[in-house]
């Protein structure tokens, strides 16, 4: 039976998916936008820390007086209302939600509130997968424990590449590299938020039409969020960071099967098993025709003479040796699509995505020269931008990980274009965020060493039963 039809029974016989949501921001939104029109759910509760700003979204996308309960969360669970509010934790809590998202963007309040949902006993769609890049592992195994499930955002990217892995790898294909597609200069580096939609190619009265957040979409064009994307992608697959980052190759999708394979054989990879991603620009700035920048890619290996012959015989676009080809989703819908994740958790009891190990991390570098006293901002901010690197490399030379740069500061100067360590910034050892991400690390240097472990998803097995 498909997802669609199982809804509809839902719906029929009077047993929605109950769902609560923290966070009515862009990606929020646009799942608000949809929530109206699913069958089978009921959005139970809406919280954010301005709730008035959340009932704007609501009803800019459609929503009317009538759908919104004024009064408390027991109120709209009876009256399959929704109410809206700014009390995440009586959400969380509340006896009649089955699924939280998590949907603020901020990667130390997600883990927060992850966790606690957790311990409510509820499964968790973490749409902020600036959490995940950092400790998504940590966040899996913590659900496990708790009996509960955890799972990507359909919709976003990392989600959809990790399907078209699964798909290949079902499909008895070896996978040689995965990943996305982004719009990329080196100079985008340097991007703020004062400059983004310069770069982006929306007009100022565009991006206010839309309500976009000008720091969330530079996170995107300075290079912080296909390296958060792509860490999430290689911590669910098994695939590995590149050693020196991401090479942000040009080229459209024919071009995928001749760029993601090892350099040996005419390609960028230094080897086969990594997250790339593929830019829609040439070198010198011009636009790639039928590129694959909003979507997805999975390339993979015809490793015998029969499965290339067949490659031939059915006229599909392969690289020069015949030997390999891609598939790909060539566009993501974001907030849109993440009823499919809802669905499948609810219904399946399968996540749309989950770390399952932490081969990949994401560094904070430095923008320009950093000074001490100076508060570090963020991915998509003035200061840091994010650098894809192996999970290994970042722990073993102190890297600050970008999801932990937020409103900490400086006690070391840093250099442009340099990674920040843990050694160069004064950080709360308190919150939760940072002692999952130390446990990690305890736990991954752990397992690097001791045959016993292996991993560590073992390690956390090991150590928390």
């Amino acid at each position: 039976m498909s997802l669609y039809e199982q809804l509809q029974a839902r719906q029929e016989q009077a047993r929605p998916i109950r769902i609560g949501m923290i966070g009515a921001g862009k990606f929020g939104t646009m799942f608000l936008a949809q929530a109206i029109r699913i069958p089978g759910i009921h959005l139970v509760g809406v919280v954010d820390l301005s709730p008035s700003a959340a009932l704007s979204n609501m009803e800019l996308v459609g929503w009317s007086a009538e759908q919104i309960c004024k009064t408390s969360l027991a109120d709209a669970a009876k009256s399959g209302r929704t109410h809206v509010g700014d009390d995440w934790e009586a959400l969380v809590s509340h006896p009649e939600i089955e699924i939280i998202i998590e949907c603020t963007g901020n990667p130390d309040a997600a883990v927060r509130h992850c966790l606690k949902a957790f311990e409510a006993g509820k499964d968790v769609i973490n749409v902020t997968v600036e959490a995940d890049a950092f400790c998504g592992v940590g966040l899996a195994r913590r659900a496990e424990a708790a009996g509960v499930l955890y799972s990507m955002a359909y919709g976003d990217q990392p989600a959809l590449a990790c399907e078209l892995v699964d798909w290949a790898r079902t499909c008895g294909f070896g996978v040689v590299a995965a990943g996305r597609g982004h719009k990329w200069l080196p100079h985008y580096r340097q991007s703020t938020p004062d400059t983004v939609w310069d770069h982006w190619g929306l007009t100022r009265e565009q991006a206010e039409r839309g309500r976009l957040n000008a720091k969330m979409f530079n996170a995107f064009l300075d290079g912080s969020k296909p390296a958060i994307e792509s860490a999430a992608i290689a911590n669910s697959t098994g695939l590995d960071a590149p050693e020196n980052g991401l090479l942000f190759p040009p080229g459209g999708i024919d071009d995928v099967p001749n760029l993601m394979r090892p350099r040996s054989e005419g390609g960028v990879l230094e080897r086969k098993g990594l997250v790339e991603v593929a830019s829609c620009l040439t070198t010198d700035g011009k636009q790639i025709p039928h590129d694959i920048r909003k979507g997805v890619w999975v390339c993979f290996e015809g490793d015998t003479e029969y499965l290339r012959n067949c490659f031939e015989e059915y006229k599909v676009v392969t690289d020069t040796t015949g030997r390999y080809m891609c598939n790909y989703k060539r566009w993501h819908l974001i907030g849109l699509e993440l009823g499919y994740s809802v669905a499948s958790l609810a219904l399946r009891r399968e996540p749309t995505g989950v770390s399952k190990d932490f081969r990949a991390d994401v560094a904070a570098l430095a923008k320009r020269d950093l000074l001490p006293g100076e508060k570090l901002d963020g991915e998509g901010g003035f200061t840091v931008s994010g650098l894809l690197v192996p999970a290994e490399k970042s722990v073993r030379e102190g890297l600050l990980p970008l999801g932990l740069a937020h409103e900490i500061k400086l006690i070391r100067p840093v250099k442009a274009g340099t990674a920040v360590r843990w050694e160069d910034v004064e950080v709360p050892k308190t919150g939760d965020a940072y002692l999952l991400r130390k446990e990690i690390e305890r736990l991954g240097a752990a397992s690097a060493n001791s045959p016993e472990t292996g991993n560590v998803e073992r390690a956390f097995e090991k150590e928390h039963g």
